[in-house]
């Protein structure tokens, strides 16, 4: 069955297209500009590819997208530029999901689809109370109120959370919490855990690009480590 991509032109979303490909899964992409997709992928056999904005896209039409799909991997964000952090969209993440989640419903699939979403470790899950300091929570709150695309990943992961749950017939999700982006030419060694191990703001980790595309991908085919992570919200460490 298909996995449904979103952002699949972005820096991890163009990896986790590679991934899944590599792996002879077929996969779909909803990007607004197909040609920033590289040749080698946009030319592949097993690449479907819809030009619009998924939230631009018609009910009816989005509808049709997640129709047959074993998965729906999002790595949506916001451009790190001012127009791309300030302006409009402001809840990109949050909405797309939420489309993405009403079209799936729609069709109330036999069997439940895969729901992974990027998202950060300074994102909280609110189901283990997860401990913060005063300090971290003091600077997160102004991240927060200054910085958009914090509250809309929170939003996502929370929508997921409490509006999707685990009682679900349709949909399971999981959330993907790396640290510190950075890049890296191979799939190197990492680690997951229930909550993060470190401060996101005071001491982070580095999570390689790759590594959490290889992550999406295997959370998105591998029956095994999808039974361990549904409904949770994994952090992704690169092994030191």
């Amino acid at each position: 069955m298909p996995t449904l991509v979103l952002g699949a032109t972005g820096a991890t979303g163009r990896l986790l297209v590679a991934q899944l490909l590599s792996r002879g899964e077929p996969v779909r992409a909803i990007v607004r500009s197909p040609d920033r997709l590289p040749e080698e992928i946009r030319s592949h056999d097993l690449l479907e590819v819809t030009a619009a904005s998924v939230l631009d896209l018609p009910d009816e039409e989005l509808a049709n997208q997640v129709m047959s799909c074993g998965a729906v991997a999002s790595c949506l964000g916001h451009n790190l530029t001012l127009r791309g952090v300030f302006g409009p969209p402001r809840r990109l993440v949050t909405d797309a999901v939420r489309r993405v989640c009403a079209a799936v419903e729609s069709h109330r699939p036999a069997q439940p689809v895969r729901l992974v979403l990027m998202s950060s470790a300074g994102v909280r899950n609110k189901d283990l109370n997860e401990r913060v300091s005063t300090a971290q929570r003091c600077v997160l709150g102004l991240i927060r109120a200054l910085v958009p695309p914090h509250a809309d990943n929170e939003g996502a992961a929370e929508f997921l959370r409490s509006r999707i749950g685990r009682q679900s017939s349709f949909i399971e999700w999981a959330v993907v919490r790396p640290d510190t982006l950075i890049n890296a030419e191979q799939v190197s060694g990492y680690t997951l855990h229930a909550s993060p191990t470190r401060s996101a703001i005071f001491d982070p980790g580095k999570t390689s690009r790759i590594n959490v595309a290889h992550v999406m991908a295997e959370l998105a085919t591998r029956d095994d480590l999808w039974a361990e992570w549904r409904g949770r919200m994994p952090v992704v460490y690169n092994r030191d």
